[in-house]
């Protein structure tokens, strides 16, 4: 079964859950790559902090990927899953038997029985979510998305991450992890967005440009 009997029971807020997490591996506090914010923030750093003190960070992460594939893939389970109108105890016996064959680590066992309790499953893809957010912060991988008007080949792409690595741009120690967005509508060239920075170096934004000189020049 996905959850054991004799699970701890936390039928209270997030704070409980980090506290009852601490009790059971260590009393030292643990830093946090990066502060997330929300309900899904609170509970994916409670989740972080408990796998990091039990030395289960990637077990953890591979559990949550294979919760993440099923919600991909049973579209009406997550429908129900995130459905306010099904009551906690229905959501929960959903769990059991949509995730029930899984093999996981106790604290993912733990920290769902917890959402469970807590009425928080409609959160789960959220909370996946930004648990994947700290473990990228974790890894120090700044996410890429670079827009070409044709997929990027492997060559291209390599190149692009190795000069992003040498530039100011990027943080040293740092690992980049390019997503190729395909639109060609852009015509050419890149258009290169990550965090709050955005570099355009498309066809279309040149053609945009010369277009605004020459209205001007009228």
């Amino acid at each position: 079964m996905f959850f054991t009997r004799n699970v701890v029971k936390a039928a209270a807020p997030i704070a409980q859950l980090s506290r009852t997490y601490a009790t059971a591996a260590t009393a030292k506090a643990v830093p946090v790559p990066i502060a997330l914010h929300g309900i899904e923030g609170r509970y994916a750093t409670a989740l972080y902090t408990a796998a990091i003190k039990k030395n289960s960070l990637e077990k953890v992460e591979n559990d949550l990927k294979t919760v993440g594939q099923v919600l991909s893939t049973q579209q009406k389970f997550k429908t129900a899953l995130e459905d306010p109108l099904v009551n906690k105890k229905d959501k929960k016996a959903l769990v059991n038997s949509g995730l029930g064959a899984a093999k996981f680590n106790e604290i993912t066992k733990n920290f769902f029985d917890v959402l469970a309790e807590n009425g928080r499953l409609d959160q789960t893809t959220k909370v996946l979510a930004a648990f994947q957010q700290l473990m990228a912060a974790h890894r120090r991988e700044v996410s890429v998305t670079v827009i070409s008007a044709k997929t990027l080949d492997s060559k291209t792409s390599s190149t692009l991450e190795g000069i992003l690595l040498r530039s100011n741009l990027i943080e040293k120690g740092s690992k980049v992890v390019v997503n190729n967005k395909v639109d060609s509508n852009i015509l050419g060239g890149l258009i290169i967005d990550f965090g709050d920075k955005t570099i355009d170096l498309s066809v279309a934004s040149k053609i945009n440009k010369l277009n605004r000189l020459l209205t001007e020049a009228i």
